[in-house]
């Protein structure tokens, strides 16, 4: 996930490795922080590819406006991620359990 994450940000950034998905959100909430300020366009250029919904941003965003928003755009991305992984799973374990007439 944290590859996946890195390959994102164009791996100009340095997100050391995490022992924790709190603190791989702290880390990334620096970085989205930053392109808030400096490069808003590949921030949601980002969070398009990622397929962040944009809704849950919007209303996340409105109803926390005290919480930093860094922490809330990395939060989303690592559901993301973590949804991306989990579907990747069911897919692939899907696909093995066919029998060999029913595969392509």
């Amino acid at each position: 996930m944290q590859t996946n994450l890195e390959k994102l940000f164009d791996v100009n950034i340095n997100i050391p490795k995490q022992n924790s998905i709190d603190e791989l959100i702290q880390n990334l909430s620096v970085e989205i922080n930053e392109l808030i300020n400096t490069n808003f366009e590949k921030l949601i250029s980002i969070l398009y590819r990622m397929d962040v919904s944009e809704q849950k941003i919007k209303h996340l965003l409105a109803y926390n406006n005290r919480t930093n928003a860094g922490v809330i755009i990395a939060t989303l991305m690592v559901e993301r991620e973590l949804q991306k992984i989990k579907s990747r799973a069911e897919f692939a374990k899907k696909s093995n359990d066919l029998n060999e007439d029913e595969k392509w």
